[in-house]
């Protein structure tokens, strides 16, 4: 595998317009894929996601900063970038008369080395769709193309902008399977998508952007510790004041629910079970959640609203 990273982008700024109008949507991004990596990219609305991930894929140029695609630039290098990448993009656009094999056929032949189709087909299980006309395949079926398309050329470095958007569980679960093989495979991955639970699932790492910024990075888990596991139940007058939790955990109660946070959920969660018993209480409605991916993003987002 490649000491080099597949991407990196330093300094990334993108502005639109000029003079009193500009707008700065990437303010002075830093991001990094190893080589064998999946990379997700998240964003609280309007945070420039979109605008950096088309400067990173070549599509548009950067106002000021770096980028580079396997120690190549995007945009001067862009037909030696372009062989060896693939892009999925929200919509693609496919002509609707067209076959899905059709297609398939045409796009394998803007492609150096294409695999087979009909093994791209299936990987997909589109087969048994294969004489079926754009026009007339699901919102899921769609999306099932789009992304045999992106890897019909097995390339090393994949960028998925929302991959699962429209597809049903079980094709969702599909798409994540493909992705967990690219990674087994040495491919590199720079993901976005709006589930949460989906990067928790497949990333190595996420970046969470806001205002333009990266203001979270790390692994799933690093983030998730920042912030406090949650037990709620229905509130319990009887057990009093909870004073025998520990001191780090915090008890709020309203609208007939307690709420306990703590960074200790295992301590906290003994100590509130052992007092109920000792009190013969029953705990209506008793949920204990570790940490999580969504409260971390969450917690950018209740602090941009404010």
């Amino acid at each position: 595998m490649s000491t080099q990273p597949a991407i990196r982008a330093a300094g990334l700024h993108r502005t639109y317009g000029e003079g009193e109008a500009a707008f700065e949507a990437v303010r002075g991004v830093d991001l990094v894929v190893e080589a064998g990596t999946v990379v997700a990219l998240l964003g609280t609305n309007g945070a420039g996601k979109t605008s950096a991930l088309e400067v990173v894929e070549g599509l548009a140029p950067a106002s000021a900063g770096e980028v580079s695609i396997l120690g190549l630039d995007p945009v001067t290098d862009r037909a030696e970038v372009r062989r060896r990448t693939g892009i999925l993009l929200q919509s693609s656009g496919f002509p609707a008369d067209l076959t899905v094999a059709e297609t398939l056929h045409m796009w394998a032949s803007t492609i150096t080395s294409p695999r087979p189709v009909d093994d791209a087909l299936a990987e997909q299980d589109l087969a048994g769709r294969a004489d079926v006309r754009v026009r007339s395949l699901s919102g899921g079926e769609t999306r099932r193309l789009d992304l045999t398309c992106t890897l019909l050329g097995d390339p090393e470095v994949v960028f998925l902008d929302e991959p699962t958007t429209g597809l049903d569980p079980e094709s969702r679960r599909r798409v994540w399977d493909l992705i967990r093989s690219l990674r087994d495979r040495g491919r590199s991955v720079l993901l976005t998508t709006h589930h949460l639970e989906e990067a928790e699932a497949l990333a190595d790492r996420v970046a969470i952007m806001h205002a333009g910024r990266i203001v979270r990075e790390g692994t799933p888990t690093d983030l998730s510790q920042e912030r406090p596991a949650t037990i709620r139940f229905e509130a319990a007058p009887e057990l009093g004041d909870l004073d025998d939790l520990p001191a780090s955990a915090g008890v709020t109660t309203e609208r007939g629910s307690t709420t306990v946070e703590t960074h200790d959920l295992q301590r906290t969660l003994t100590a509130l079970l052992g007092d109920a018993a000792a009190r013969d209480v029953r705990l209506r409605g008793l949920e204990a959640r570790s940490a999580s991916l969504e409260s971390v993003f969450l917690s950018v987002a209740e602090g941009a609203s404010r």
